[in-house]
């Protein structure tokens, strides 16, 4: 099965008649990539109008013609080969001594030419004859498909470890966490998909934390910009330590793409809010007020007029009501992060596009630091002057971009990690019962569940699991379970800032970890420079050298080389670490309303799934006690979610995750469901038979309910 993902193209036409023929093809497999990759020359980027990699025939490359004139496609297709075979020879894993171990075929595709003639070496061809083309290819060799995808992903060198660690045992925790990142260096389909898939509108891509989020957006940015340099590109986010990262993945994906470096006149990483003070201090909400001549609020004036809850949200409000004509700037904006803003920041993003409106928002609902979910997308961007709305979801169609992208695999957390930080942010094991749920069941599916034992049904007890493909086991095999993740409890806050001091020091002189690979999270960002200032000296004055994020550092960088970093929630956010240690985490336990319940559990969420390896939750007094004893649960579970699904009456007394189903989604929804009881009933009263149906149809479903009734079994 062939798997298409979208690019920008300016051979729209041709390009979806070279995907459909293919993808009706079933003997065929691998990625046809649509506008993709881009190659760096001397003169400059040089795209690619398709390219197709398959396990089977390897690497083929086709010049795609628009339209019923033939070009000189002898040279185009040479130009193409040389481009790539430059491109090829410079990774060592694809050369064996001077031999280029893939072969490069080249093919000009011209569906709307009927007769065609080519020669052995200049492959020419049209709809009629494309699949037997490709199919008297020579086979390739499999064994190089993995270092070819890793080169043609054009993102071999943008996760490998980089840092500088002198390692004398394997068996330590700095050789571990090498072997992890080299492990994680290429990112899987779905996140390559994600960076190129080019929607012309509103795009939103959705994922749990350590899914790849954040380096998805810096490659989507990075891939626009190397395809249209003439665009003016936006990239924004909350957590300002994030400006660093961001330009640091831009800068390396578009050498590896298009060998030269980025015109930083075309691509703005802007913070969200912003003030006046030049290029470092600017940002999308201060442009949008300038460039429209609407009064700007600094925090302090917002949050006098709106509480500091609603600062930002009333400043866009008051922005967005004052223009009466809305100027566009931008070509696209991106936006991290996204579940920390109000719907009416992405708005005015959306007002202050060009056409098509290329607006991509990542988010994941669990690391919400606020108090409350993203609507649908008819409530953000509301209506047109007909009653309709401006911007709808799509399903997934054939021949398109995706406009709904869901990245369910963990590349950061393991699994005992992220289902315990699941386990504790819903409030699965709390004596109280759950604090949050999601609204649309299916999301359990979609971020990396599985029924284990039980359905997903109101009043039901079900057991949850996370899959093999969600959570990959090479992730938790590297150390034991009790030592991928403990919970401490201390009597006084002393002896927990003891204990943390000792622990660091343990892991810089005997684990082999370097100060980098340290970051110690105190979940109240209000109390954090108080609260890591005894640890900090304790280790000033045993010769180990710290930070705390945004206060020591400048506020857009998160760490800094050879020092442990110290830091708040907000400034954790997208960042990562090796070891992370947890602290104080008995204040994520005692809220009392169910909205700050949650927004301190989710907190707590955040904060865990900051580990690449290890985490070490450490708390005081009876509250941590209680923590522990639903870590205890989860453990006991082997790191299942077991629990009595709420009814719709309990849901009512809960925060809701993830409420932005559309209404056309739910449409969608509600119509297969009712669809599906049609059925039924008509094969029940005897209106029609089991025969009726396509018989794959009902191969299908018979597959589906014996793995159903297997589960339930167990």
């Amino acid at each position: 099965m062939i798997n298409t993902v979208w690019g920008s193209t300016d051979k729209p036409i041709a390009s979806k008649r070279l995907a459909k023929v293919l993808n009706e093809e079933a003997n065929l497999e691998g990625t046809l990539y649509i506008g993709y990759p881009i190659i760096g020359t001397p003169e400059g980027a040089f795209p690619i109008d398709a390219l197709l990699v398959s396990p089977s025939k390897g690497l083929v490359l086709f010049n795609v013609v628009e339209g019923k004139v033939l070009p000189d496609y002898v040279e185009a297709q040479d130009e193409g080969f040389n481009k790539m075979q430059a491109k090829l020879l410079q990774h060592q894993a694809l050369i064996r001594k001077r031999k280029l171990l893939v072969d490069i075929q080249t093919v000009t595709f011209a569906p709307a030419i009927p007769q065609l003639e080519h020669d052995d070496e200049h492959l020419l061809c049209n709809s009629e004859n494309l699949v037997s083309t490709i199919e008297d290819l020579d086979d390739f060799s499999p064994e190089v498909f993995p270092a070819l995808v890793s080169v043609i992903q054009a993102i071999s060198t943008l996760r490998r470890g980089r840092k500088n660690r002198t390692l004398h045992s394997q068996s330590s925790r700095g050789a571990k966490i090498k072997s992890l990142e080299d492990s994680i260096a290429n990112l899987d389909s779905q996140q390559s998909a994600a960076v190129v898939e080019t929607y012309e509108g509103v795009q939103r891509i959705r994922g749990l934390a350590g899914c790849g989020k954040t380096i998805v957006l810096a490659l989507k940015v990075a891939y626009l910009h190397a395809r249209h340099r003439d665009w003016l590109i936006a990239v924004t986010f909350n957590t300002r330590s994030l400006k660093k990262q961001f330009q640091n993945l831009i800068t390396t994906f578009v050498l590896e793409q298009a060998n030269e470096e980025p015109d930083w006149d075309k691509i703005r990483i802007l913070n969200a809010w912003g003030a006046p003070g030049g290029t470092e201090r600017t940002g999308i909400y201060y442009e949008f007020c300038r460039d429209h001549g609407v009064e700007y609020l600094d925090f302090g004036t917002a949050k006098n007029s709106f509480g500091s809850d609603k600062s930002f949200e009333g400043a866009c409000e008051l922005a967005l009501q004052g223009i009466k004509q809305f100027v566009p700037k931008y070509d696209a904006i991106l936006v991290d992060e996204a579940q920390d803003f109000a719907p009416n920041f992405l708005l005015l993003c959306y007002e202050y596009l060009k056409e098509p409106k290329r607006l991509v928002y990542a988010y994941d609902e669990l690391q919400n630091l606020g108090s409350r979910s993203l609507p649908p997308v008819e409530e953000i961007f509301g209506k047109n002057s007909d009653g309709t709305p401006r911007v709808v979801i799509h399903p997934p169609e054939a021949g398109k971009p995706k406009q709904d992208i869901i990245l369910d695999t963990c590349y950061r957390n393991s699994r005992p990690v992220l289902s315990t930080a699941h386990a504790l942010g819903f409030g699965v094991y709390r004596a109280k019962g759950l604090v949050q749920i999601f609204e649309n069941k299916n999301l359990w599916f979609d971020i990396g569940y599985q029924e284990k034992d039980g359905d997903i049904d109101d009043g039901a007890l079900v057991t949850l699991s996370r899959t093999s493909k969600s959570s990959p086991e090479f992730l938790e095999k590297h150390s034991p379970v009790d030592d991928l993740i403990q919970f401490e409890v201390f009597e006084t806050v002393e002896s927990q800032t003891a204990w943390l001091v000792k622990e660091i020091a343990r892991n810089l002189n005997e684990d082999e970890l370097i100060p980098d690979d340290i970051v110690v999270i105190n979940p109240d960002p209000l109390t954090t420079k108080d609260a890591v200032g005894e640890a900090r000296r304790t280790l000033m004055q045993m010769g180990i050298n710290s930070n705390l994020a945004g206060v020591t550092t400048i506020a857009d960088v998160f760490t800094e080389p050879g020092t442990v970093t110290f830091t708040g929630i907000f400034r954790a956010k997208g960042n990562e670490a090796a070891m992370v240690y947890v602290i104080n985490a008995q204040d994520c336990f005692g809220a009392i309303l169910p909205r700050d319940i949650a927004r301190a559990r989710n907190r707590l969420f955040t904060a865990i799934t900051r580990s690449k390896a290890w985490v070490r939750v450490l708390g005081v007094g009876k509250s941590m006690a209680a923590l522990k004893a639903e870590f205890e649960r989860a453990k006991a579970e082997d790191f299942s979610l077991h629990f009595v699904y709420p009814t719709e009456e309990e849901r009512k007394s809960m925060m809701k995750v993830n409420r932005d189903m559309s209404k056309a989604e739910q449409d969608r929804s509600n119509k297969r469901k009712n669809n599906f009881a049609e059925i039924i009933e008509s094969l029940d009263s005897g209106e029609s038979f089991i025969e009726d149906y396509p018989e794959e149809l009902v191969k299908k479903l018979e597959t589906f309910l014996a793995k159903k009734t297997k589960r339930q079994r167990k």
